[in-house]
Order: structure tokens, then C-alpha cells, then sequence
């Protein structure tokens, strides 16, 4: 296992008046055996940022180090990485034990060896009786974990996920991520998984990387991220709903952004006039649609609490410990 450095990490294609940066001046120290998530939209850079980790994009700035060593100037397969992929690449002539076992013996590790570490990491994936099986006779979330077992099997520094569960279903999302958990918590290795979904990252990071535009917004933990969001891009990507974000507040001072989610706002008493445009219907829990002047906004109620008539009226306010500023020019959180 080894810790992840990235010193300074800049991003170009092309060069001159063509220059196109995609990674701006990036930042970050992952500590050995730590779970990082780089999350965020499409476009912004966190799938490029993995694959200059893995060797796959030269690095136009900085340094990256794996371990004590800077990994600028190594092939792939010299950085003693592993990679799962959003596509799970297995072979369709080999059989499952094939498919993990081909890299191994391609590095002409003894048979017996071979043996066992195919094994151990089917029995950790509990693909064991299905060793045999062509990767046809899968489905797609066993297909995963053969993927996911082709990497173990090498014995990693670090492993590399990008975007692995994008082509799953929902519940076997769900499912592969409690998987995947356990593994780290099995084996301990250095991780980076990138996704763009935020329930991802909010259920496997131990602590997250939120990029846009290129940029490192903010690195912390899951509840860092949360509840001090360093920005309003992180307040607005972070959240399901996201933040409410709202410019018009009575008594706001001139330039500020004031900041509340939706769960932190309380239904039937207080200054604020809502009108409700629509209501969500979510099992335990309702999102209810509203304006309150020229600013839009989202309240949850839980499923114990009346549902306001669409068109009506009601009092509400957010709770005074849970709300956030955030500069109208900037975007960054204020502190007042």
C-alpha cells in the first residue's frame, strides 16, 4: 500500500493560442489505505486527474507521487496501480477463473500462486461457483466484480475505479457499493473511485474531492463537505435536493448568498411566506415546491407532518445553527 501526492497538478491539450487547461493547479494528499472520491460533472476534469494517476495522460505541471517515488516519467505498469473500469473489458472466450488468472500469467506467476490468489479473491467477491463460468453466463453486476477481482488479484499499491457502477441498474448500484466497501475494509488499499453521482461519494468516501471546471473546489470528509460546503457550486452539487441558494432574504446584507437545505427549514411557524407550487410525494418523506418572492426554494417534511394544498400559503423558517453565507461575486463561504 502506498499514500497518493498530487503536488501542483496542472492539465493542457494542444499548445500556443490553442492551449486548452483542463485541470487547474490541483492539490491533494491521500493517505495510505485511504478511500478518496473524486466527484462531479461531466466535463470536469476528475476522470482525467485518475487516469494521469494511472499513467494513461502525461502530467503538463506538477508531481505525482505514489508511495516515495514520483511516478511522472513511469509507464502503468510500472507504478504498481490496478484499474477497474466503467467498461468491464473481460474476455468472452475465458471463463471467469481465466479472466482474473490472464494477468498473472502473463507475468509468469507460479501456477500454485495463481491458484490461490484467484481464489482468495473470489472468495472475498463470493464469486467462487462461478469460476468456471463464461462471462456471458454473468450478469452484469458478477461481471463487475470479476473486473473488480481481476485487479485484486494483482496485489496493488493502489487501485484506481473509474466510474465502475455507471453501467449497473439501480439496485445493483446500491448493492456493488455496499460490495466495494467491504473490500477496502478487507484489504485496505489505497483507493481513488471516480464517479459523477453524489450518493456515491457520499456512501464510499472517507473523505471526497469535488471538482468543477477543472478546479478542486474543496477535500474533506463526507459530513465536511455536507455541512460546511466550501462554495456554492459544492452546496448546490452536494445534496439530494441540493441547497436552496436564495439572493432575496429580508435583512441580507448587500452581496451575500444565504444558504439553507431543504431539511433544515421548519413548516408552520416563523417569518417566512412560502407559496407552495408543487409537492413531491417520496414514501417517508415530501418536497414541497415553493416561492417565497422572487426566490425559489425546496422544503422536506417528513411523512408524520401535514402536506400543504398546492397554492396555499405557510409560515416557515430555517433554523438559525444550520444556515450558510456564501459571496454573490465569488461563490466562496462567508463566515459572518
Amino acid at each position: 500500500m502506498a499514500a497518493i501526492s498530487l503536488k501542483n497538478i496542472i492539465k493542457r491539450y494542444a499548445s500556443g493560442k490553442h492551449t486548452n487547461q483542463v485541470i487547474h493547479n490541483v492539490s491533494a494528499e491521500i493517505r495510505d489505505g485511504e478511500f478518496v472520491v473524486i466527484v462531479g460533472p461531466s466535463g470536469c476534469g476528475k476522470s482525467t486527474l485518475l487516469r494521469m494517476v494511472a499513467g494513461l495522460e502525461e502530467v503538463s505541471e506538477g508531481t505525482i507521487s505514489i508511495g516515495d517515488r514520483i511516478v511522472n516519467d513511469l509507464e502503468p505498469a510500472e507504478r504498481d496501480i490496478a484499474m477497474v473500469f466503467q467498461n468491464y473489458a473481460l474476455y468472452p472466450h475465458m471463463s471467469v477463473f481465466e479472466n482474473m488468472a490472464y494477468g498473472l500469467k502473463i507475468a509468469k506467476i507460479p501456477k500454485d500462486e495463481i491458484r490461490a490468489r484467484v481464489e482468495k479473491a473470489a472468495g472475498i467477491l463470493e464469486l467462487m461457483p462461478f469460476l468456471d463460468r463464461k462471462p456471458r453466463a454473468l450478469s452484469g453486476g458478477q461481471r463487475q466484480r470479476v473486473a473488480m477481482g481481476r485487479a485484486i488479484v494483482r496485489q496493488p499499491q493502489v487501485f484506481l475505479f473509474d466510474e465502475p457502477l455507471s453501467n449497473l441498474d439501480a439496485k445493483l448500484r446500491a448493492q456493488t457499493r455496499l460490495e466495494i466497501q467491504k473490500l477496502h475494509r478487507e484489504l485496505g488499499i489505497t483507493s481513488l473511485f471516480v464517479t459523477h453521482d453524489q450518493v456515491e461519494a457520499m456512501t464510499l468516501a472517507q473523505r471526497m474531492m469535488v471538482m468543477h471546471g477543472g478546479v478542486m473546489e474543496q477535500f474533506g470528509t463526507p459530513e465536511e463537505v455536507y455541512n460546511k460546503p466550501a462554495t456554492t457550486f459544492v452546496a448546490s452539487f452536494i445534496g439530494s435536493p441540493p441547497m436552496n441558494l436564495l439572493k432575496h432574504v429580508s435583512g441580507l446584507t448587500e452581496g451575500t448568498i444565504f444558504g439553507v437545505r431543504p431539511e433544515h427549514i421548519d413548516v408552520g411557524r416563523g417569518d417566512w411566506r412560502l407559496e407552495v407550487e408543487a409537492v413531491e410525494l417520496l414514501g417517508a418523506e415530501r418536497l414541497l415546491y415553493c416561492k417565497m418572492g422572487l426566490d425559489s426554494l425546496i422544503v422536506r417534511i417528513q411523512e408524520d407532518e401535514p402536506v400543504p394544498a398546492i397554492g396555499s400559503s405557510i409560515l416557515a423558517a430555517p433554523r438559525s445553527d444550520k444556515v450558510h453565507y456564501f459571496d454573490a461575486a465569488t461563490g466562496l463561504r462567508k463566515i459572518l
